[in-house]
């Protein structure tokens, strides 16, 4: 047998090495048009930053050392630039010399990845003009930092790349600005937990510009001017464009094969393409969101590895393992906070008309009696009919990951909020406490399905009733460092001997900090004949935030 890999990163490279531990005599040939092979592309931020000192640490494995390991032909440098699929057979260009040849191949697999995108805006060919996307690109940028004498840089786009890369550029004492055409950083997650995210960003020096669209560029003299669609200009030595990537298609379409709703390859649960003797993984395929059911592509690392293995076992062994797809869980690091997201963000499940309950929760990393415990937001969906879990967003500074990974692993198995009331956590002090904050945001949810608790939202405020109540059950001392407006103010272990002041025929709608105290109100006052009692969701400090960031977004 001889199996061909078009693309040695992360889904072709998994591929080949399990290709080649499940079939020791086929003959394996990887193409790769870089470079370079199987490197840590999540990394490259972190080198540019001088977080990851050696360079070398990028590489997980070198052509040379992959064939040695595994005896498979490695030919980098070396575009497969057509397929013919009649006859089983690719066109591959030694991009160093120029010379083209034909390789035959019984299965072929395609993991050409994404490219960046790099809109036709004037100027964006100046130099000092960069994407972040590989190995060279990484050179680049660092070479010109260092060499350029670097003082201010711009960054085009606020998703995961581009708040890395802003760190990055802000620890090594840049002047940075970022630059993003939505009203929120992070699209992939909801507003309010990327409010909470803001917020911190601007704490850290770095001006963040939302709601704004870039003209063009300029090359000047001093330096580069980034041209603002609203007129205005910023000074920059340096501009990194992180706008966005988009699956590679091309080989696939020009070898006749289906591209799907969603432009990525259209592969079957078995990684098949619509030729049945190709097969492909990675950022440039397509496949059935498990929640909405929808068409989607990920760009993830994660996915797209084991995809490789998947695919390699379903090529050697037989169509035998199925692809279940992926629930987008991802993870960043920005400066000291840490946002993570699992399943589909509300907005997306709003537009795919999956009905959902919302729940949002403040809890401490670790117990609070241990020191050092820093506060956690946790963020959930699920279906108000069985309880299913549907997304899970959440932004803290300690234990972000492990929480993840466990609302994960309830979405990825189409498990409800029963699981998680009972899930069972390693609690000590320096850890967790004895109810987890993913217990705790469990609680809450359920006492939603019970119908012990209803909700009202930080963006619905504007829209209460005339005759609504709005009350405020904090202390004090919380009063006085912020109140929402035109709230009545009994703190909540006043409550029960406040009652006469509270109109018992109109809706009352609660707020206390975090949520906690305004759910222990909501269950006093439901108790003495009060029947339309609301709690707000996330409490005071996610509305405040989330008004903040409102506040400062410039008209569209």
């Amino acid at each position: 047998m001889k199996y061909i890999i078009v693309g040695a990163v992360a889904g072709g490279a998994s591929t080949a090495a399990r290709l080649r531990r499940l079939d020791e005599k086929a003959d394996i040939l990887l193409f790769e048009k870089g470079e370079y092979i199987s490197y840590a592309n999540c990394g490259l931020p972190y080198y540019i930053g001088d977080v990851i000192k050696d360079r070398n640490a990028l590489f997980v494995q070198t052509a040379a050392a992959f064939n040695q390991r595994f005896n498979i032909d490695v030919r980098t440098r070396t575009e497969v630039i057509s397929i013919n699929a009649t006859e089983k057979t690719i066109v591959a260009k030694n991009q160093i010399t120029g010379e083209e040849y034909t390789e035959s191949y019984n299965k072929l697999v395609l993991s050409p990845g994404a490219e960046p995108v790099r809109p036709p805006l004037p100027g964006i060919m100046n130099e000092g003009i960069f994407t972040l996307r590989n190995v060279n690109d990484t050179d680049y940028i660092k070479k010109f930092v260092q060499q350029k004498e670097v003082k201010k840089a711009v960054v085009i786009g606020a998703g995961f790349i581009g708040l890395e890369m802003a760190e990055n550029l802000h620890e090594l004492g840049l002047q940075v600005s970022i630059v993003e055409m939505a009203n929120q950083v992070l699209v992939p997650v909801d507003y309010p937990i990327a409010a909470i995210l803001q917020q911190h960003i601007r704490t850290k020096g770095v001006e963040l510009l939302l709601n704004t669209a870039v003209a063009g560029f300029e090359r000047t003299e001093t330096g580069l001017k980034v041209q603002l669609k609203s007129g205005n200009t910023i000074d920059a030595d340096v501009v990194i464009l992180s706008i966005g990537v988009k699956p590679d298609t091309k080989l696939a379409i020009n070898a006749g094969l289906k591209i799907g709703e969603a432009r990525g390859i259209w592969v079957n649960e078995f990684l098949q393409t619509s030729d049945p003797d190709i097969y492909a993984v990675g950022d440039a395929i397509e496949f059935e969101n498990p929640i909405t059911h929808q068409a989607m592509i990920t760009y993830l690392a994660g996915p797209a590895n084991k995809q490789g293995r998947i695919c390699a076992n379903n090529i050697a062994l037989g169509n035998k393992h199925r692809y279940h797809g992926a629930i987008n869980t991802a993870i960043v690091k920005v400066f000291d906070m840490t946002v993570a997201t699992a399943g589909t963000a509300v907005k997306h499940l709003k537009s795919a008309g999956i009905n959902h309950i919302v729940s949002t929760t403040h809890n401490g990393s670790h117990a609070g009696y241990f020191p050092g415990a820093k506060q956690m937001s946790i963020q959930i969906a699920f279906s108000p009919e069985n309880g299913r879990l549907l997304s899970a967003q959440i932004a803290g500074f300690d234990g972000v990951d492990k929480r993840i990974d466990i609302l994960a692993s309830v979405i990825k198995r189409n498990s409800d909020i029963n699981e998680l009331t009972e899930f069972e956590h390693a609690y000590a002090p320096p850890y967790s406490s004895a109810k987890d904050p993913v217990n705790i945001a469990a609680f809450a949810a359920e006492n939603i399905l019970l119908e012990k608790s209803k909700l009202f939202y930080w963006n619905e405020l504007d829209s209460l009733a005339t005759e609504a109540v709005l009350l405020d059950v904090r202390t004090p001392k919380e009063v006085n460092e912020g109140i929402i407006p035109n709230a009545l103010h009994i703190p909540v272990d006043e409550l029960r001997s406040r009652l006469s002041e509270i109109p018992t025929q109109r809706p009352i709608y609660i707020y206390c900090a975090a949520g906690l105290r305004g759910y222990l109100a909501q269950r006093i006052l439901l108790q003495h004949d009060f029947s339309q009692v609301f709690n707000l969701s996330g409490g005071y400090q996610l509305w405040n935030a989330c008004q903040k960031e409102i506040a400062l977004l410039p008209k569209e």
